[in-house]
């Protein structure tokens, strides 16, 4: 990974020469905010509805260098990866994305454009969910830092945990899922192109509507992909207490997907069962006839101890390397 940049302008307008409220005003001035924001950017705090009550409430901090780079995305896909992320977390407790707070981080030298530009797609992201920005802070530092925090109102819901499933019960995916993978793949090779499973990596797209949709057709447990799909599948299965075996018959390999591995000798099924940062969610439900619409059916949960390995795909134990992302690694 490069060595991220401590100057990332060069131009007269950066956020020093406009002041901490100056650059604040340049990223939300003009913006509209939903209902659910009774107060917005202005003042020493927003106020936000919460008419269930509870609030969900996550946040995710993304560094330069470690999570984006500048010269593989452009500021608007790290705008809306930042806020994309987060929201994937929030619809996986299924819950309905109600708010989101920044705080960002960035060197005085940073040009005033590139702020704007991540804020467009922090807006831009956010109006995907239904939602605004309400608020947050701006800091002085060596790279740019981001942190949003993620709110979500669970609409009279109990929130989805990683704790629910139970032998039994069938696993299904919504979203898509090695593109990111994929993309990460092409940028590493210098290739720019093909532009959809780059973008896939540059920002991800999740199913927000499908997290509360999955909560009220009973899901017992629920997770968004950030890690890798046998990674994040074994966090269910260590807070459930069972065990998952993956069908991948059922793990759909996009054409697309298939081409681009092939051009560079990778292997797109492995893509799929250990690429993060696609965010699609994975539930488990009580039975087949409980599977939302747009749900795909891709395993089983088993009594824990019943197989080989907690998590197993196709009845084994996986042998085709590492499982998904781990931090500090």
């Amino acid at each position: 990974m490069q060595k991220p940049s401590k100057d990332t302008g060069s131009g007269d307008r950066t956020v020093a020469s406009l002041g901490e409220f100056g650059t604040i005003d340049a990223v939300t001035s003009g913006r509209s905010q939903p209902d659910s924001t009774v107060v917005g950017p202005g003042d020493d705090a927003a106020v936000v509805t919460a008419p269930d009550g509870r609030v969900v409430a996550t946040t995710d901090v993304l560094v330069q260098g470690v999570h984006f780079r500048l010269d593989w995305s452009q500021p608007e896909h790290v705008g809306r990866k930042s806020v994309a992320v987060n929201l994937a977390d929030v619809v996986a407790m299924g819950a309905r994305p109600s708010s989101v707070l920044v705080g960002l981080a960035c060197p005085g030298t940073t040009d005033i454009s590139t702020v704007t530009e991540l804020a467009d797609g922090m807006w831009a992201e956010a109006a995907r969910a239904g939602i605004g920005l309400a608020g947050g802070d701006t800091v002085s530092a060596d790279q740019v830092v981001i942190s949003v925090t993620a709110l979500g109102d669970l609409q009279g819901r109990a929130p989805v945990l990683r704790s629910g499933a139970r032998a039994g019960d069938v696993l299904a995916m919504c979203g898509r899922l090695g593109w990111a993978a994929g993309g990460l793949a092409v940028l590493g090779r210098g290739f720019r192109s093909p532009v959809g499973v780059v973008n896939a990596h540059r920002y991800p797209e999740p199913p927000y509507t499908e997290g509360p949709a999955a909560a009220e057709a009973g899901a017992t447990s629920m997770i968004d992909v950030s890690d890798g799909l046998l990674a994040d599948v074994q966090h269910l299965a260590t807070s459930s207490g069972v065990g998952f075996d993956i069908a991948t018959q059922n793990l759909r390999v996009d054409d697309r997907l298939a081409e681009v591995a092939s051009a560079l000798g990778a292997d797109p099924l492995h893509w799929v069962l250990t690429g993060g940062e696609d965010h699609a969610l994975v539930a488990t439900f009580p039975g087949e006839g409980s599977v939302p619409q747009g749900w795909t059916r891709i395993g089983t949960v088993v009594p824990a101890g019943s197989g080989p390995a907690p998590v197993t795909v196709d009845g084994g134990p996986y042998t085709g390397g590492d499982g998904g992302w781990q931090h500090w690694r």
